[in-house]
């Protein structure tokens, strides 16, 4: 049987020389394999032949085990707003350690995070810290039901809150909201899916349903604005949840702290009543908040609940607002307070935006790059609609197109770059920080243009 480092049969140079190229993560691929499913730990990490394995990163860059050079758009996930090993960030995990990596008591660093964390978005009346965005997410939605005596909960097609029960329905399928693998029935049952920017179809959704306890949705739109919304819905959904009442839960795990100083929140105007944060504010470490109304966040306050004679809501979690987490979450904070790091990785992002639209549009290549703030996303044309890269509008492409990916051409695409010393995520999208410049943003244009050659040499692509 062929495993990674056999020597394998293909048709494909690019896949050729992705396996000479990193025979490394080959070997590792192949241990990997008879110790986890698929031989990752996190579905984004999925491709094939195999993904490479890092070895170590600083700033824009990450070397692989082989001692290839990537500039980096995954950014930890999108967590890495101020690029690999900021030097302050380290300098304050570094002190964290020496201290101690988990008390099991509260600790001064916890307090300094919850307020670094209300300074940038002051619709945080109190905090929660979890390990995770997911768990964040889930904490959100707990609180919205045990606050308004409802159960339902509107979410919004392709937009992705966690993995948990709640969010599994809906985002790459079972879009008619029937449960996915694992899930019992009863969960999906109160959550209503809807196209995110139908207004209509909101409005009826509140009016025909008094048990709607929340809405949630990411913000700029699904996948960091790979679908993207406009703002004036965002505006349309607090009034909608305030009419009828109903809580607003923003889900900043990807945009807080990264669309503005203070979140999408801050940036398009719009106060939730809960906001969940992870990535970011944890500074590139596991850890995660919710955050909003100290009324709504009461119902896990011990005396709070006393005084009115309800239960309150059980939270543990071993790793909450853990020391080291606290230490980098609050440095990495700080420094967004303070400096010009948002500003820096936008500007970033609209020129490499807009550089790729001149390389798609000099090769003739059928695709366009758009994006919100930091982030950038590739439109692959699966259905082959003629374009213009450079007057791409992808509000006038429906969200069901923009979303499917060309499988087999992404994944060449992506090795394709990673051959020319650049790596983005399996949608063709990647964040930009803080410390990406001029030289990153000239080495991925050539990356491209070196990967729209060999994709046309091997047919994947219509030549120009």
């Amino acid at each position: 049987m062929d495993t990674p480092l056999a020597p394998v049969r293909t048709n494909s140079r690019i896949v050729a020389e992705y396996r000479a190229r990193t025979p490394g993560s080959a070997a590792l691929a192949a241990e990997a394999a008879d110790l986890l499913p698929s031989g990752i730990a996190h579905d984004g990490r999925h491709i094939d032949p195999y993904g490479i394995y890092v070895a170590h990163a600083l700033g824009p860059r990450k070397w692989d085990v082989d001692g290839n050079e990537y500039v980096d758009y995954f950014g930890g996930h999108g967590a890495l707003l101020l690029g690999h090993r900021h030097p302050a960030v380290m300098a304050a995990v570094e002190a964290a350690l020496d201290v101690g990596t988990h008390f099991g008591a509260n600790h001064p660093g916890e307090v300094r995070w919850a307020a670094a964390i209300r300074r940038l978005a002051p619709f945080a009346e109190r905090v929660r810290f979890t390990s995770s965005g997911t768990e964040a997410t889930l904490m959100a939605v707990r609180l919205a039901r045990a606050f308004t005596g409802r159960n339902t909960l509107v979410r919004f097609k392709g937009h992705f809150h966690g993995w948990h029960d709640h969010m599994t329905s809906g985002y790459t399928s079972h879009f008619d909201g029937t449960p996915t693998v694992g899930v019992i029935d009863g969960i999906p049952a109160k959550v209503r899916l809807l196209d995110a920017g139908n207004e209509a179809a909101l409005e009826a959704a509140f009016a025909d349903d008094p048990d709607i306890a929340a809405a949630i949705i990411e913000p700029t739109g699904a996948s960091f604005g790979q679908v993207p919304v406009r703002p004036e819905f965002l505006h349309a959904l607090r009034q909608l949840t305030e009419r009828h009442g109903a809580l607003l839960i923003l889900d900043e795990v990807v945009t807080g702290f990264r669309v503005s100083r203070g979140g999408a929140a801050m940036a398009f105007g719009v106060k939730p009543d809960l906001a969940s944060f992870a990535k970011i504010v944890s500074g590139g470490l596991p850890g995660g908040a919710v955050a909003g109304r100290v009324d709504v966040l009461e119902r896990l306050d011990f005396a709070a609940m006393a005084r009115v004679g309800q239960e309150k809501i059980q939270h543990p979690g071993t790793f909450n607002a853990n020391p080291v987490s606290a230490a980098a979450g609050t440095a990495t904070l700080g420094i967004i307070a303070e400096s010009d790091a948002n500003a820096r990785a936008d500007a970033t992002a609209a020129r490499l935006r807009e550089g790729l639209n001149e390389v798609f549009a000099d090769t003739s290549a059928p695709w366009s790059a758009y994006g919100t703030s930091s982030g950038f996303h590739v439109f692959l044309n699966p259905d082959s609609r003629p374009i213009d890269p450079c007057r791409f509008d992808p509000y006038e492409v429906p969200a069901a197109e923009l979303k499917r990916s060309a499988e087999k051409l992404a994944g060449r695409l992506r090795l394709a770059l990673l051959l020319h010393g650049v790596d983005v995520n399996g949608r063709i999208a990647g964040v930009v920080s803080a410390t990406h410049g001029e030289a990153e943003t000239d080495a991925t244009l050539t990356a491209f243009r070196e990967a729209i050659r060999m994709l046309r040499a091997e047919r994947e692509l219509p030549a120009g």
